[in-house]
């Protein structure tokens, strides 16, 4: 016999000593085959390595057991690929493969990409944002079942499931307040993104609840990653009264902060203590010291996505009753490092005199 792709089910029906018929409802999960001869044409099909076409398989069954994940850039970034690894292991454990376009934020491309898998016959479609932000979709993607990962459409009529910026702010902040800080300095990113609101609704949440005041002195906006750590860091600790800990919008935030305090002569976490936010492994991990984080959900957001498509997503055919699709917040969990730390008293007495 030749090759395993070579095998058609006359060959399979031939060694199983079946007929054709009976090979095809096998195939099809027919319940009208004895468990007997369902286990003899699966041992041969195994002896045999064979596998249906999914062309095939697609026409008799009318399923492709197929979903589009369609990114701007994720593929080409460093830390938010973990959403593609969440959606694919979330796909694999339920026989279902993705198929994956990044379309490097061309409207173009991905109105292409979404008219390709319709033809495909995929069973859903996965839109997914390298950051939490508001996406504009073309109608076309109303075709299919569809979620959203890591961004929202203005008018809520997409599920989607994002981040939850606002607690994981609030969990930045009073993680800082336990630790004994009250004068606890923000570097916020400067553009308009629900990051920037959300993280900083968060950490005057967290203050409000530790009845601390908020001081609009201790916050600043910066543009960049890096640049904008280092800048805030020259900005907030030659305030009369510096903080005590820094909380930075991201980890490439950090960065910048931790030169910044460098070359002040400010050690970490012994004189400021910092906390980031995205838990980016590829610097979180490897400043020294290590730098206390906040987890962006990514594999998470991916592998929910999934489960929502396979499980939850009303039918185009029969979508039942009218609901609003859901809008899902996922919790940022703290990654504990080396570079938050109790305040000590000669701190405090060291920058009241100052």
């Amino acid at each position: 016999m030749g090759s395993s792709h070579d095998i058609t089910i006359q060959d399979i029906a031939r060694r199983a000593g079946v007929g054709v018929g009976t090979v095809s409802r096998v195939l099809n999960d027919s319940p009208n085959v004895s468990p007997a001869t369902r286990a003899q044409v699966h041992r041969v099909m195994a002896e045999v390595n064979y596998r249906p076409k999914a062309a095939a398989k697609t026409l008799r069954t009318r399923r492709s057991s197929a979903l589009a994940f369609i990114t701007d850039e994720i593929a080409s970034t460093p830390y938010a690929v973990d959403t593609i690894r969440g959606a694919q292991d979330a796909a694999w454990q339920q026989n279902f493969i993705l198929l994956l376009v990044n379309t490097n934020n061309n409207q173009q491309l991905l109105e292409a990409a979404i008219a390709s898998m319709l033809d495909r016959q995929v069973e859903g479609v996965i839109f997914a944002t390298w950051y939490h932000r508001m996406a504009k979709l073309p109608a076309i993607i109303h075709r299919l079942p569809a979620v959203l990962a890591d961004c929202f459409v203005e008018e809520r009529s997409l599920p989607s499931v994002v981040p939850d910026e606002v607690q994981g702010g609030y969990a930045a902040t009073e993680l800082l307040l336990r630790q004994g800080h009250r004068r606890i300095g923000f570097i916020n990113n400067e553009q308009s993104q629900p990051a920037h609101e959300g993280r900083e609704q968060g950490y005057r949440q967290a203050l409000a609840a530790w009845d601390i005041p908020f001081d609009p002195e201790l916050v600043t906006c910066q543009f960049g990653a890096a640049e904008g750590g280092y800048a805030g860091v020259y900005l907030l600790m030659r305030l009369p009264h510096p903080p005590t800990a820094l909380f930075c919008f991201n980890d490439r935030a950090a960065m910048g902060v931790y030169d910044a305090l460098r070359e002040l002569g400010l050690a970490i976490p012994q004189d400021v203590a910092v906390v980031g936010f995205d838990n980016q492994e590829i610097i979180a991990a490897h400043l020294r010291p290590g730098l206390t984080t906040l987890q962006l959900p990514h594999y998470a957001m991916g592998a929910w996505a999934v489960n929502y498509l396979l499980h939850e997503a009303p039918s185009l055919s029969s979508p039942g009753p009218a609901v609003p699709p859901p809008q899902i917040k996922l919790t940022c969990p703290i990654v504990l490092r080396a570079s938050h730390a109790w305040l000590r008293e000669e701190v405090v007495a060291r920058t009241e005199s100052d």
